[in-house]
């Protein structure tokens, strides 16, 4: 049969759309759906023996305890599908040699998504999502937002911060504590906040930081 040479070309498949039609991702944005996660994980032996001593730095850390329980929040309830996902879609990074010296960071496609840094003995959190989700009516407009509901998500006030880095309906939020930090992650529109721009961001296609993918790190996302 003679192809149509009048019809649309077909897009290649790309990110979670690969394994997640876009109801799929709507339901688990909502927390409306659980996802059957993979039994099995694809692993580079290599690349997890090459970063053990950094790793073994960061264990040293007296922040060390509280970096693991709450990396093991995150990947449990804001990655999708992460052992199927793991390296190719989302990877972590351990003391990564960057100017701000984080002491993990997540990231996806091109993006950072989450980043822990200490704070004295204790920790400061980063946030990447977008503007429109923390704006009073929904627009990416820097001069409404809620402030009053980002106070409300963290134990005091004053650990919670936020600026508007680069990029269209991007908004960073600071979160200092580790207690605050948990608070802010249970916080249900906060979750949803940040798995829709997750979301955004994986299904933009492969992660460009594959290569300071830290399984040893991993291992305690997905625990789970």
């Amino acid at each position: 049969m003679a192809s149509d040479l009048n019809a649309p070309p077909r897009r290649s498949t790309t990110g979670l759309r690969k394994f997640l039609d876009p109801e799929q991702q709507r339901a688990w944005i909502e927390g409306e759906a659980e996802l059957i996660h993979a039994e099995e994980r694809s692993e580079s032996l290599e690349q997890r023996f090459k970063y053990v001593a950094r790793y073994e730095k960061l264990l040293r850390r007296p922040q060390a305890q509280d970096v693991l329980e709450i990396l093991g929040v995150y990947g449990q309830a804001c990655i999708p599908i992460p052992r199927k996902t793991e390296r190719h879609y989302w990877s972590v990074s351990c003391l990564p040699s960057t100017s701000d010296k984080p002491l993990i960071r997540v990231n996806a496609s091109w993006m950072e998504l989450f980043t822990l840094y200490a704070d004295g003995e204790g920790l400061r959190a980063r946030f990447l999502m977008h503007l429109s989700d923390f704006t009073m009516d929904h627009s990416p407009a820097q001069g409404d937002v809620d402030e009053a509901f980002l106070e409300h998500c963290v134990t005091t006030p004053e650990d919670v911060g936020y600026f508007f880095p680069r990029g269209e309906d991007i908004f960073g939020i600071t979160v200092r504590g580790s207690a605050s930090i948990r608070k802010f992650l249970a916080e249900r529109r906060i979750l949803r906040a940040i798995r829709t721009f997750n979301v955004t961001h994986m299904n933009r296609g492969r992660n460009a930081y594959q290569a300071s993918h830290y399984y040893s790190l991993a291992d305690t996302m997905l625990a789970g």
